[in-house]
């Protein structure tokens, strides 16, 4: 299933893509994330906590980042892949995001994020719809912690 969605934040494109490289930052803005482990610079474990449909379910993975390119102070991308199992059932997760942070016109940024997944389990069952609701929910959630977090940064820097 692949899943494309997009938000702007007002920081600069460099700090905003920073943050988001900020495995610790990030995890802290996903509802039922949790870190677990750092194994190296690039790979990380740690369990996710979802509500989809009637069911919870909560996945352990590892999410591993295998590609990085600045290309200038005003865009940068990344992609990361990830698996995870369901703790206490049959289900998984497989995927990519791609990540793209791109400046825009007034000197903020735009985050455009591309998802390809594949899910199987009970969660499975509930399809895309839902799945895409899911999806789009706990991203927004995430994009108002980063906002949050960036501009009051920024509000910090500029005192």
């Amino acid at each position: 299933m692949r899943i494309q969605q997009t938000f702007t934040v007002e920081a600069p494109p460099d700090q905003v893509f920073a943050y988001l490289l900020d495995v610790n930052q990030v995890a802290g803005c996903i509802k039922g994330a949790q870190l677990t482990e750092a194994v190296d610079s690039k790979t990380f474990r740690g369990t996710l906590r979802v509500k989809v449909g009637a069911i919870q379910v909560t996945y352990q993975g590892t999410a591993r980042l295998v590609e990085v390119e600045e290309h200038d102070e005003t865009s940068a991308t990344a992609r990361i892949e990830g698996d995870a199992r369901e703790v206490g059932g049959q289900g998984s997760v497989r995927g990519t995001l791609a990540v793209r942070v791109s400046g825009t016109p007034d000197g903020g940024s735009q985050v455009d994020l591309d998802s390809d997944f594949t899910v199987t389990g009970r969660v499975a069952q509930f399809g895309r719809g839902v799945m895409e609701d899911v999806s789009r929910r706990m991203v927004g959630e995430m994009a108002d912690c980063i906002r949050a977090n960036l501009q009051r940064s920024q509000a910090t820097r500029s005192q």
